[in-house]
C-alpha cells in the first residue's frame, strides 16, 4: 500500500513538473519567407510626396490562417490594388504570388536639391498576426528589380530588402492587453536612387544667372547713366524672386535652408551689392572723381563676380557630395 501511494506520489510530481515545463514554454512563431520582384516606378510626384509603384510579391508559409489576400498590410500606402493573385497550398505549405499595385507616400530629402537622394520605402505586414505568432523571413535570391525598366530622370543605385519588428505603443482597443503595446513582423524594401541633375539644374536656374548678368552689365555702362544702371538692377531682382517662385512651387514644404534658398539668396545679395557699388559710383562721379569711380567700377565688378562664381561652385560641390 505505502508503495502503491510512493509511485502515485510520484507520478504526480513528474506530470505537474511536465505540465510547469510545457507552459513555460513560448510557442515559436511561423515563419512567413517573402520576396519582391519591382516591375516599375512611376510618377513620382515630388510636390505631394508620393509615387507609384507595380512589384510582384510572393509568400511561403505553412499557417492558412494567416490568408494575406485578405490580412495585407501596408503601412505607408495611399492606395494598394491586387492585380493578380494566385495560391498553391500542396505540398503542405501556401505558396501565394500576388501582382501588387500601390501608391506610396515618402518623405524627400530636399536640401541638396536637385542634386538629390531619395530612399522609396515599401513594407508590409499582416493586420491580424502579432511578431509572437509570424515573423517574415526575406528571399533575397536573385534579382529585385527588372534592370530594363526606366525610371525617368532617375538612376536606381541599391535596393536593400530587410525583416524586422514594428512597434506600435496602443493595444488597439484590447482591454485584456497588459499594456497599450504591440508589435508585428514586417518586411521592408528600401530602393535608393539618385537623380540625374545636370539637365534639371539648367532648366531651373538658368534664368537667375542670366538676371545676375544682366545686373553685372551695369559696371560697363558710364556711371553718370543712373536710370540704365538702377534700371537693370532691380529688373535683376524681380526676375530672381520670380524665378524662386517658381522653383519652390515645385518643391514639398520644408523649413531647412536647401540648396535652392542658398543658390537665390546668393544671387539676390550679389545684385543688392552691384547696386551699391552703383549707387557709391554715381557718388564719385557727382564729385567730379571720374577717374577713381571708373577704377571703383572695375574693381568690384572682378571681386563681385569671382566672389559670386566660387560661391555657387562651392554650395553645388557640397550638394553633389551630399
Amino acid at each position: 500500500m505505502l508503495n502503491a501511494f510512493k509511485y502515485i506520489t510520484a507520478s504526480f510530481i513528474i506530470y505537474f513538473v511536465l505540465c510547469l515545463t510545457a507552459n513555460a514554454q513560448i510557442k515559436k512563431p511561423d515563419t512567413v519567407k517573402t520576396g519582391v520582384y519591382i516591375t516599375s516606378i512611376h510618377d513620382i510626384n515630388f510636390k505631394d510626396k508620393e509615387y507609384n509603384i507595380n512589384m510582384w510579391l510572393w509568400l511561403k508559409y505553412k499557417n492558412k490562417g494567416f490568408d494575406f489576400l485578405h490580412n495585407l498590410e501596408v503601412p505607408q500606402a495611399k492606395s494598394v490594388s491586387t492585380a493578380f493573385s494566385t495560391v498553391d497550398s500542396s505540398n503542405n505549405r501556401i505558396y501565394m504570388l500576388m501582382k501588387l499595385q500601390a501608391t506610396m507616400k515618402d518623405s524627400w530629402a530636399t536640401n541638396n536639391f536637385p542634386f538629390d537622394k531619395q530612399k522609396l520605402r515599401f513594407s508590409i505586414e499582416n493586420s491580424q498576426f502579432e511578431s509572437k505568432s509570424l515573423v517574415f523571413k526575406a528571399d533575397t535570391i536573385g534579382q529585385h528589380f527588372d534592370p530594363r525598366f526606366t525610371l525617368r530622370g532617375w538612376n536606381i543605385d541599391s535596393i536593400d530588402i530587410t525583416t524586422g519588428i514594428k512597434k506600435y505603443e496602443t493595444a488597439f482597443g484590447d482591454e485584456s492587453a497588459a499594456k497599450p503595446h504591440t508589435e508585428y513582423s514586417n518586411f521592408k524594401v528600401v530602393l535608393t536612387i539618385s537623380r540625374d541633375a545636370m539637365g534639371l539644374f539648367w532648366k531651373l536656374f538658368l534664368g537667375m544667372y542670366v538676371a545676375f548678368l544682366i545686373s553685372f552689365i551695369s559696371f560697363y555702362i558710364h556711371s553718370d547713366s543712373i536710370d540704365s544702371r538702377f534700371g537693370l538692377g532691380v529688373g535683376a531682382l524681380f526676375a530672381v524672386v520670380g524665378n524662386k517662385y517658381i522653383v519652390d512651387a515645385s518643391l514639398p514644404e520644408t523649413s531647412s535652408f536647401t540648396l535652392v534658398d542658398m543658390l537665390h539668396g546668393l544671387t539676390l545679395m550679389s545684385i543688392l551689392v552691384t547696386i551699391v557699388c552703383t549707387s557709391y559710383s554715381l557718388l564719385l562721379v557727382k564729385r567730379d572723381e571720374f577717374k577713381r569711380a571708373k577704377r571703383f567700377d572695375f574693381v568690384s565688378s572682378r571681386i563681385i563676380l569671382g566672389a559670386y562664381v566660387l560661391l555657387n561652385v562651392w554650395f553645388i560641390w557640397q550638394a553633389t557630395r551630399g
